[in-house]
């Protein structure tokens, strides 16, 4: 009997103990954006989710990694996941930083080659690279606080994740965005149709007159001589899309030239949208 008591205590105070040793067990910490904290034990975490336990729980939750800022795991690991989304007014006011790393896409901006349309069918892509060269002229000088990627490295990157302009649908926004390291992604559309023609005609005569002398009329000779010029007028319109990292779309506006032009400038909508879109700063 003196020996069962004695088995039973001990195997009370190693179940206390082991009680104990789990109540101080660290746990897993997942930092809201809204501010909330969740305690417990992270299962998985993929591109888009992470799948949690409460602590004493086995019911297992899944949130979206856009609801997460940060995940503060039981080694003291801090994994950041996203930053809180603020509006892009506030965005202007932050500090450019230069040393960006890929998972980093805070405040940074690039611009898609523009898809060039003349009479509804695909046209040169030289006149979508000359767009999208003229939209970051424009804009490096109207984006104080952000970042934004030059053409060239665009580009470069773009081809480097295999998103050719045939495969571009392939991809998602937020899929493009991570490619090249951004927040932000510009896609834009110049449309130019053929409009009206105008056409104008001159003409001159020219008639000398032969005498023999003072006597009678030799003969007469009349030179004729005419031009007409015909001019084609063209209709231009620029469709101005932007997207953040989240594949939301912040931005999705058309603007057509106010007047048809000869030589298909699109520069005027162009600006006109630039002006009036959510990263504008004067």
């Amino acid at each position: 009997m003196k020996k069962l008591c004695i088995l039973l205590t001990l195997t009370l105070l190693s179940l206390n103990l082991f009680a104990q040793s789990g109540n101080n067990t660290k746990q897993d910490v997942i930092q809201k954006i809204n501010g909330e904290e969740m305690k417990g034990k992270v299962i998985k975490i993929t591109d888009s989710d992470v799948t949690f336990i409460y602590a004493g729980e086995t019911a297992e939750y899944v949130i979206k990694k856009t609801d997460i800022a940060k995940i503060v795991h039981a080694s003291g690991r801090i994994e950041t996941i996203s930053q809180p989304n603020q509006p892009a007014q506030e965005r202007q006011k932050d500090q450019v930083t230069m040393s960006a790393s890929p998972a980093d896409h805070h405040n940074k901006i690039a611009i898609l080659p523009f898809t060039y349309l003349t009479d509804n069918q695909p046209g040169a892509d030289a006149i979508g690279y000359k767009a999208q060269e003229d939209t970051y002229g424009f804009l490096s000088q109207h984006a104080a606080g952000y970042t934004i990627l030059d053409p060239r490295t665009t580009n470069a990157l773009l081809a480097k994740g295999g998103v050719t302009r045939d495969k571009m649908m392939n991809f998602t926004m937020k899929e493009i965005c991570d490619i090249l390291g951004v927040e932000y992604v510009l896609d834009g559309v110049v449309t130019q149709n053929k409009g009206y023609q105008t056409s104008s005609t001159s003409g001159s005569s020219n008639t000398k007159v032969k005498r023999d002398g003072d006597k009678d009329i030799k003969g007469v000779s009349t030179y004729d001589s005419g031009s007409a010029n015909s001019v084609q007028r063209y209709d231009v319109a620029v469709s101005l899309h932007i997207y953040m990292d989240n594949n939301a779309s912040i931005y999705n506006q058309t603007h057509k030239a106010f007047l048809s032009n000869t030589d298909g400038s699109y520069n005027s909508p162009l600006e006109y949208l630039l002006k009036r879109c959510p990263l504008y700063r004067k």
